[in-house]
């Protein structure tokens, strides 16, 4: 298991844990961070403190600390 914010571009993942609470555990669930989907690391910003991942056909951008609380497996 490794940290989403440790994934190397262009890797493929899929979620197996959040360790996320209150509004922002119901935001990645809204956004479709949800055991078993399929994440993939598009592009890394300045730093790596701002991550784009393509999960369920939509691109989004989190923060290393948001994505540092996200566990992903290898698929």
């Amino acid at each position: 298991m490794y940290k989403l914010c440790d994934i190397r571009v262009g890797s493929l993942v899929r979620v197996n844990e959040l360790f996320l609470k209150g509004l922002m555990r119901e935001r990645m669930l809204a956004l479709g961070f949800t055991k078993d989907a399929l994440i993939e690391v598009i592009r890394k910003g300045p730093k790596d403190n701002l991550t784009v991942f393509k999960i369920r056909d939509t691109m989004i951008a989190l923060r290393k600390e948001e994505s540092s609380l996200i566990l992903v497996k290898g698929i």
